[in-house]
């Protein structure tokens, strides 16, 4: 792997030049000394479209740089949830019909909840494991190549990476991509995330099995 193309710890007066807001946030700081990026998302926000439930949204936080090449995308979330379904983590986004999310998700009872929603076509896809560690910060990655998107995870600073989902984006190649951080509050205000940090690295080939 190649130097980082961007290596983001939010620790600087302003963000990186390159990245940009999809849906900002009311309420977002930058921390100089810790924890990285603060988002609190507003009440009301996710990302989903059509199947099962029967509604789009599309107004979800996210935090994004362009991309035209295959690359590997990876951060360190830590959530503070108060509501079922608040979630932080990546995503990978063409438009608001195709676009991959992977998070850790909050639920009421019984452990967080790993989720990764692929959407395809303007219909989504969701699928969920157990997070075997729900009180430590989760790291995660998403290596794209092709059309095709690789999702792993691990806990913060320890642990190999497990895979999480494989999946394919139906998205003309030649058409750049965004990529990067992402927050939603499906039911109410009051849930924060932090992130360490955002690193995306150019990729020519696949990553290969850990």
């Amino acid at each position: 792997m190649n130097e980082p193309l961007l290596h983001e710890d939010f620790r600087a007066a302003g963000l990186d030049a390159r990245l940009g807001w999809f849906n900002p946030p009311k309420r977002w700081r930058l921390g100089a000394r810790g924890p990285g990026l603060v988002i609190e998302p507003d009440g009301q926000t996710d990302f989903w479209q059509r199947t099962h439930y029967g509604f789009s949204l599309d107004n979800g936080h996210f935090l994004g740089l362009e991309l035209r090449s295959d690359f590997v995308l990876s951060t360190e979330v830590l959530l503070h949830p108060v509501h079922q379904y608040d979630q932080a983590g990546l995503m990978i986004r063409g438009d608001a019909n195709c676009w991959i999310k992977a998070s850790v998700e909050y639920e009421l009872e019984g452990r967080p909840q790993l989720g990764a929603v692929v959407t395809n076509n303007g219909y989504s896809d969701w699928s969920l494991q157990d997070f075997p560690f729900p009180k430590t910060a989760l790291r995660l990655r998403i290596t794209k190549h092709g059309a095709d998107v690789r999702v792993e995870f691990s806990p913060a600073g320890a642990g190999p990476w497990q895979l999480m989902r494989v999946a394919r984006l139906h998205w003309p190649e030649p058409i750049p991509l965004r990529a990067g951080l992402y927050a939603c509050s499906p039911k109410a205000a009051g849930f924060r995330a932090e992130f360490a940090f955002l690193r995306v690295e150019l990729s020519l080939a696949p990553t290969p099995e850990p």
